[in-house]
């Protein structure tokens, strides 16, 4: 199978596409860009990073199949190289595997999987790479995501099996391919005023500023995505705590949560809401989310929500 490969390796084009976090993107892209360029030129092949201030990024490689596999064991050794740093900063003793998530159009799985799984089984122990097809397709899109984890020299072998299978069955009818969505801006409150994150620049935001100056005076006014009734007896009287509950998709509470719950505890403190997110209950896709506290406060906690989320996502509209 390899030597078919390798032979017909230099007239074969193959395009490969990966879902990354934006983590794992700035480590390939590197200081100014400077990894990637490596990357490209040892590699002879072309690789692109999708654009966007996204939480996923896709990354494309195409090129003759012995230029991917080179890209592939650049990408898998820097991953390696930096979960041995992060691990020189922690007390975990085990090493965690390197894992990529490749995206393949889903009319090309079954190949891969196999008559009774036997396929994906003969490559998980010929490579010794763990190997896992998504049963769900991506968002609005007709590919599904497949995770490899091992060492880097396992995930090298259990590629170039996966392009023999890619090679060897195209893809059947249109593919619609898999576009993460766009997280929004992240805000930030600093003296009463509100900013916008743009690149490395802080960007003073009126509209923010406005409805942040209105929260802290904790005067009603309409959450976003609701409308409630005006409170009796106007400003003085301090309004009562109501709950508004939200549902967020399991893959996107970590970005709300934050490392060891940095980001919930920063919402919480911003906004004065109380927020609770349920524990995952089995066979639901999503997590609920409770805030209690003033209009003021819940509106806020909302809006900062949002701003961690795509208000596409949320249901909120844009904001």
């Amino acid at each position: 199978m390899e030597s078919k490969v390798s032979e017909g390796g230099l007239n074969v084009t193959l395009t490969i596409r990966l879902l990354m976090h934006g983590k794992e993107v700035g480590s390939i892209i590197g200081k100014k860009g400077e990894t990637v360029k490596k990357m490209r030129e040892e590699s002879g092949a072309r690789i692109n990073i999708s654009e966007g201030n996204c939480p996923e990024r896709i990354v494309t490689i195409t090129g003759p199949t012995d230029a991917i596999f080179k890209a592939f064991a650049m990408i898998a050794y820097k991953f390696e190289e930096d979960i041995i740093n992060s691990m020189s900063n922690s007390t975990a003793t085990s090493k965690p595997p390197v894992t990529l998530r490749l995206v393949v159009p889903a009319s090309q799985c079954g190949s891969l999987i196999g008559k009774g799984g036997s396929k994906i089984k003969e490559i998980r122990e010929s490579t010794g790479a763990q190997v896992q097809v998504a049963g769900d397709m991506l968002p609005n899109s007709t590919e599904r995501a497949v995770t490899i984890s091992g060492t880097p020299d396992a995930i090298i072998q259990c590629v170039k099996q996966i392009c023999v299978v890619m090679l060897e069955s195209p893809p059947k009818g249109a593919t619609i391919p898999y576009r993460p969505k766009p997280a929004s801006t992240p805000v930030i409150f600093a003296g009463g005023q509100a900013y916008t994150i743009q690149g490395q620049y802080a960007i003073p935001h009126p509209d923010l500023t406005k409805l942040h100056q209105l929260a802290m005076q904790q005067t009603p006014f309409t959450p976003l995505g609701q409308t409630t009734p005006a409170f009796p007896g106007g400003l003085d009287a301090s309004p009562p705590a109501s709950t508004h509950e939200l549902t967020i998709p399991n893959d996107l509470i970590g970005c709300i949560i934050g490392r060891q719950g940095t980001k919930i505890n920063e919402i919480r403190q911003m906004s004065g809401a109380q927020i609770k997110i349920a524990n995952a209950t089995e066979g639901s896709s999503e997590r609920q989310i409770t805030i209690t506290g003033t209009p003021a406060n819940i509106s806020l906690a909302q809006y900062l929500i949002n701003a961690r989320l795509t208000s596409e996502v949320t249901g909120m509209g844009a904001l």
